[in-house]
């Protein structure tokens, strides 16, 4: 699973380093590549046996569902495969350019995908996540959490 935030910089091609424990996590489940795609204002990033279960559901969902739609054409048809090369990737340029990643990103943990964040944009997240935590810790405990 992928645990634990650290912090990153983009040197000037999009290149970013992976830490030694999410390589091992995309070694097992991956076979070296990750798959990245758009998701609000971050980059969500899942070991590739992972993206194909949600490639093989996403095509099961109703054709005629217009939600679907804004699903399929924002989140699936943004998603690109990136080979972990000497331990890095290559983030593709207007995958930065929707996530607004600079130079220095936060990836954050969450299991099966980890997040990709501009750094800013991530500490004005964790900021809402810290502050909104009882609330949301009390709602998950009635679901066995």
């Amino acid at each position: 699973m992928f645990r634990g935030r650290s912090r990153h910089t983009l040197d000037e091609k999009g290149r970013l380093a992976i830490p030694t424990r999410f390589r091992e996590v995309v070694q097992a489940r991956g076979n070296g590549c990750l798959v990245l795609t758009n998701h609000f204002n971050c980059l969500w990033a899942f070991a590739h046996d992972d993206w194909k279960i949600i490639e093989e559901e996403a095509a099961k969902l109703p054709k005629m569902d217009a939600k679907v739609h804004t699903y399929l054409r924002y989140f699936i048809s943004g998603a690109q495969e990136c080979v972990v090369r000497q331990g890095r990737i290559t983030i593709p340029p207007d995958l930065r350019e929707i996530s607004g990643l600079k130079k220095e990103v936060v990836l954050v943990g969450g299991l099966k995908l980890f997040e990709i964040w501009d750094r800013e944009k991530w500490e004005e997240e964790f900021e809402k996540a810290k502050t909104s935590f009882p609330e949301v810790s009390q709602t998950l405990s009635g679901l066995g959490l």
